[in-house]
This record gives C-alpha cells, structure tokens and sequence, in this order.
C-alpha cells in the first residue's frame, strides 16, 4: 500500500478522490435508468418481462414472478444446518439491538386544557432489494428487513434478481423468511425499484425503498424519491482504521483488505502516527493479497482508494478522520476509547483488536447499512427510525385558546395572511377583513 505523510494538501487529494465513488459521479448511466423506470410505469408488468428476459435471461411472467411457500421449503434443504443455525443467531442479535431503537408516541397535558404530543405510526409498506448476479448477501437481507419488523411495517416486499433459470440463492430466500418478508418477487435491477416505486399489477407500491444494488440500482432510488422514500444513495464500500504502534499489523492489514475486496471502487485507509507501524502493515498487506482468492479486486481497489497515512500526531489523526467520515472506522490505539469519544463523523465504530469490520457485518446486532462517502458527517445507519413516521397532536380547549388568539391573529396580520387571523377571530366574536 501506498504510504502519504499527512498534510492539508494530501487529505484534500483524498477527499477529492474518495468523491469520485460517489454515484452522483455517473450522470452516463441516468439516461438508460430513466428510460427503465418510464417504460415500467407505463407498461407495468410487461415492461418487468421484457427486461428479466434481456438482463437474466429468464422468462418472467405472471405466474412465476412471486416465489412461492415449496420454492421457500425447499431452500431451507439446500443450506447446512449449520448455516441456518447461524442465520437465526444472527436474527436474534439483530433484532434485539434494534428493539432498543423503538420509539412511543407521547403526550403532555397542562392544567389550562392543551395538549400537545408526537404519534409513531410504522409505515405500512417497505420495499428491500437484495442484490443478485456476482454475488449473494443474505446478511443484508436480515438488516433491511428485521427493523422493518421491529417498527411494526406489516407490508415487508422484497425484490431480488434471479438466474436464467429463475434460482434465487437458498440462503438470501431463508433469510427473508426467518426475518419477516410477507412477499418475495424475483426482479432484479432498474425495473425492479421503478416496480415497488409506481406499482405493477404483480408488485404493489411501497412506501419506501431501502437496500443496495449496483449504479443502476443507486440512481434509480434517486429518481424515484418523491414518489417513494428511500434510504439512502449507498456508494462502494469503505473502511478507515486508526492505529497506533501498540496494534497487531498482521490484524490491521487483515481488517483493512476485508472491504478491499468488495469491490474496485472499495476504499481502505489506515491513519497512523508511526512510520515503522505504516511499513509493517505495507508489508502485511502484501502478503495477504499473494494468498486471498479475490486478490485482483484487492489489488485494484488498493491501487485506487487504497492509503496508509502517517500523521504527527493522535490529534491529526482523529481530525482526519472527523474529516473523512468513514463508512467503518476501527480504533486500535491504547486509549481507544477515549480516542472513540472524539470521532463525530463515523458511520460504525469498532473499539479494540477483537472487534474487527466483520462482526458488524454478520452478528453484533447494529445495522451494517452504513452512510458512504462522507455522507456520515450527516446520514445515520439504517435504523428502526427509517420505517416509523411522527405526526403531531395538538389540541386545546377553548380556554386555552382564548389565551392566545389575539397573539396568532396578530402574528398572522404580520404576514398579511387575513384569514389566519380570521379562522381565530371568529371563533371569539370577531371578524377579520
């Protein structure tokens, strides 16, 4: 890996590089998205044939667009046991972190006869998409789909492309089982979000759209929030690992090339301040790469997005990281919780050698649905809170009306806005022209 003393100037490089991932950098592709979503809107399901039969090869039809219950039955004897064990583990841990995230509606009442207050209400449909093709995640499918479930959405849809013999991965269709989807439909890409966004006469509409996917995906979710609401525009994958020499190097290369492989657009930085600890990790780093199977997509993304800074000192360090706002961000220095207290920008934070990126990914129970490319400075991981909306209460009695109306008329006559001011005055004997 590169090594980059750092400076004002280097960061800037980075930063401005690091943007480059972002799929707001893909104006090229919005003009084949664009013409997918009006194609479905327009012509619905037709549309969703036409395109599974061009990009998987797969004759779609009414029939056999929805997975059914033996097609589910019988992905559960294609996975080991033990996997399905591990599955449910993971469930469970999912599921009771984020049921500390519910929220209640409250209420507050005064003596003079208001009251005011907050109404949760779950939202009542979600779509999640599960990427398919290269690769299968069945863990993202348990973290879009189980705080969904925690908020109370009775309407869990889930849309995920197939293989030109219309398979679905066994495990991605367990996982939407144990964690609660009450359909499954097998579409995949562009056509698939334009589906939940505007509805088709096989996918109902949704409420809101969460789950990543690829460039097409990503701005197709751009395009259709309005109609629907989304999560998030998700970018590659990235973590940032800040150490000191009192870290393991053989840990830290390890935990660094665990998102390199992702993808070439993944980005891996470690933030240290000491030269001999950035070599060590150069060198562990290498060694690695020689041996682990996905070694060419490694090598690209460490070409690319890849760094090891070497800061003057913790302080640089931390600011660095602030300005970063990482996806992950491990800490691996001495004081690591302490040094935790200062970073503000972070999608997820791992504290200590044996909280390594992975176990965020799989287990812990915290959503691996992370803001990306430094969108953390203002973006929250996927919550509880991304399937719940608030309404306001208010009430008051005509005591406590009479209180205050002279002050909202008066501050409605200020903006000009007359019948403000008269939908009070009336209700007093007065008339406002």
């Amino acid at each position: 890996m590169r090594i980059v003393k750092l400076t004002k100037d280097t960061i800037d490089g980075i930063l401005d590089n690091m943007l480059k991932r972002s799929p707001n950098s893909y104006g090229a592709y919005e003009k084949t998205v664009n013409e997918i979503l009006e194609n479905v809107k327009a012509n619905g399901d037709k549309a969703l044939f036409e395109y599974t039969k061009e990009f998987d090869k797969f004759d779609l039809n009414a029939q056999n667009i929805r997975v059914g219950e033996a097609e589910i039955k019988e992905a559960y004897n294609k996975i080991t046991p033990e996997l399905l064990e591990i599955i449910k583990r993971s469930k469970e841990n999912v599921r009771s972190y984020h049921a500390r995230q519910l929220q209640n509606s409250w209420f507050n009442t005064t003596e003079d006869g208001t009251m005011l207050g907050q109404k949760v209400t779950a939202l009542d449909s979600v779509g999640v998409y599960v990427p398919g093709g290269k690769a299968a995640y069945p863990s993202s499918v348990i973290m879009n789909i189980m705080p969904a479930k925690v908020a109370g959405v009775k309407n869990i849809v889930m849309v995920t492309p197939c293989d030109a013999n219309g398979n679905i991965n066994p495990a991605v269709l367990v996982s939407a089982n144990e964690a609660g989807a009450t359909a499954i439909y097998r579409v995949g890409g562009a056509q698939a979000i334009g589906a939940l966004a505007y509805g088709t006469d096989s996918i109902p509409k949704v409420d809101k759209i969460v789950g990543p996917g690829n460039i097409y995906v990503a701005l197709a979710k751009k395009a259709v929030y309005g109609h629907v609401n989304i999560d998030s525009i998700a970018g590659p994958s990235e973590i940032l690992v800040l150490a000191d020499d009192s870290a393991n190097p053989k840990f830290v290369a390890a935990d660094l090339l665990s998102q390199a492989e992702h993808d070439e657009l993944a980005s891996a930085i470690l933030i240290t301040t000491s030269q001999e600890f950035a070599s060590k990790v150069s060198d562990e780093v290498d060694k690695f790469v020689e041996v682990l199977s996905r070694k060419e997509i490694i090598s690209k993304s460490l070409d690319n997005f890849g760094y090891i800074l070497v800061a003057e000192d913790m302080n640089d360090a931390i600011r660095t990281a602030n300005e970063i706002a990482p996806e992950h961000l491990e800490i691996i220095t001495e004081n690591a919780f302490e040094v935790m207290m200062r970073i503000k920008n972070a999608g997820a934070i791992f504290i200590g050698e044996y909280s390594c990126e992975p176990l965020g990914d799989y287990f812990a129970g915290p959503n691996h649905v992370l803001p990306t490319n430094g969108t953390a400075k203002f973006f929250s991981p996927l919550s509880v809170d991304d399937f719940i909306k608030k309404s306001s209460i208010i009430y008051y009695s005509k005591e406590a009306l009479e209180k205050v109306h002279r002050d909202v008329e008066q501050f409605a006559k200020a903006e000009s806005l007359t019948a403000h001011a008269n939908s009070m005055s009336v209700r007093f004997g007065g008339e406002n022209k």
